[in-house]
């Protein structure tokens, strides 16, 4: 399988790469437009700011190219948030794959002071909707590390409650998204990597 991640200016994609290894499949960094549209899946990770990784994606294409690949592709926390339709984070427009606006926790309705923001460690996904979760038992806990989230909506797959109740992963034709980090949550987040590893689009 020729799996591929999005080099762009965005971190942690060597632990994308350690986690990818130890479930026993190889990945090629690259933002190449050919290597990219052509791999069999892809990767698109992400920690970081939107309104200067968008900037990035526009000055090399990358975001139209995202935006037309036909074979499963899987955003990562910052890389979900690209692919929703605008980040109140900078006030930026994003890929518009998915209908949604990804808005900052302290805006939202009655926020719990008890709460800091950003949300960081572990914490529950239920409602799971996907081939993406296959063998991945409702209220598993994975890994986040975010201040904003996009909202529940058509093409939530998962769903977490901090604050509010939010889409901890999205899916809509041959697009993944996950809020929280598959490569940071144990067993879990090997499992959801196989399942995208494995997925038939």
């Amino acid at each position: 399988m020729n799996l591929v991640i999005i080099k762009y200016n965005a971190g942690n994609i060597q632990s994308v790469l350690y986690a990818l290894d130890r479930i026993g499949v190889q990945a090629k960094v690259t933002d190449d437009v050919a290597e990219i549209q052509q791999a069999d899946k892809v990767i698109f990770p992400g920690v970081g700011e939107a309104s200067s990784a968008m900037r990035y994606l526009k000055e090399r294409g990358l975001d139209i190219v995202i935006k037309n690949l036909k074979q499963p592709v899987l955003g990562i926390c910052l890389g979900m948030q690209l692919m929703c339709r605008f980040s109140e984070e900078n006030d930026v427009d994003c890929l518009n794959i998915f209908d949604e606006d990804v808005k900052y926790f302290g805006k939202a309705a009655n926020v719990d002071n008890r709460l800091k923001i950003p949300q960081i460690g572990w914490n529950n996904i239920y409602d799971l909707k996907s081939p993406l979760f296959d063998n991945v038992p409702q209220n598993s806990y994975t890994y986040f590390v975010h201040s904003y989230y996009a909202a529940l909506g058509e093409h939530t797959i998962a769903t977490t409650n901090y604050v509010i109740p939010y889409s901890s992963a999205l899916h809509k034709d041959n697009f993944y998204g996950t809020q929280f980090h598959p490569e940071k949550s144990a067993g879990v987040g090997e499992q959801i990597l196989k399942n995208f590893a494995q997925l038939i689009n």
